[in-house]
């Protein structure tokens, strides 16, 4: 490691044992340097993002008055900070391979998949290609630009126009921020 941020992209599943913010457990292949690269106790930061949107200018009610608008991007994130835990223990990777394809497929319209699908010989093979990783969380913080320091017909014109273009995600929280600033 050269002492340069990195960023890895990485499912994770969160628990909320121990508070009080919980823990982040997730895999990498062990082919992938952060484990070994990053000593236990390593601080490292998670970025969740949420929904975006970019805002044209043409959308707030202002721009007719004043044409004094630019454009933005609207967006909702969080940042979790923790202590990175580096586990090479197989039932623990069984245990958390299990959880996440039971969580994953059971949003899948068709029969769900279970890790027993799979002969256990390629499941055992697959799981010494991986390490497990957990972040105890130590801080968190939401972050979000949602058009709320615009004024209210901004906001709703803005919201008008959202739905307009189906980002109706967006438009219901500017609304909300809308109907909390009046």
């Amino acid at each position: 490691n050269d002492n340069r941020i990195e960023a890895n992209h990485i499912p994770l599943m969160v628990f909320n044992d121990p508070l009080p913010y919980g823990v982040l457990q997730g895999h990498i292949a062990r082919a992938n340097p952060i484990w070994y690269e990053h000593p236990t106790d390593s601080e490292v930061l998670t970025i969740f993002q949420g929904i975006e949107s970019y805002i044209s200018p043409s959308w707030y009610a202002s721009k007719q008055e004043t044409g004094k608008v630019v454009p933005t991007w609207n967006y909702v994130s969080v940042h979790a900070r923790g202590k990175l835990r580096v586990i090479d223990d197989a039932h623990w990777l069984r245990h958390h391979l299990e959880s996440m394809v039971s969580h994953h497929e059971k949003k899948c319209k068709h029969a769900p998949w279970k890790l027993t699908d799979a002969p256990d010989d390629f499941i055992a093979m697959q799981i010494k290609s991986i390490i497990g990783i957990e972040i105890v969380i130590t801080e968190l913080q939401g972050k979000w630009k949602v058009s709320q320091n615009r004024l209210p017909q901004d906001r709703k014109s803005l919201a008008d126009a959202l739905r307009n273009n189906g980002r109706n995600d967006m438009a219901d929280l500017v609304c909300q921020r809308n109907e909390n600033n009046p």
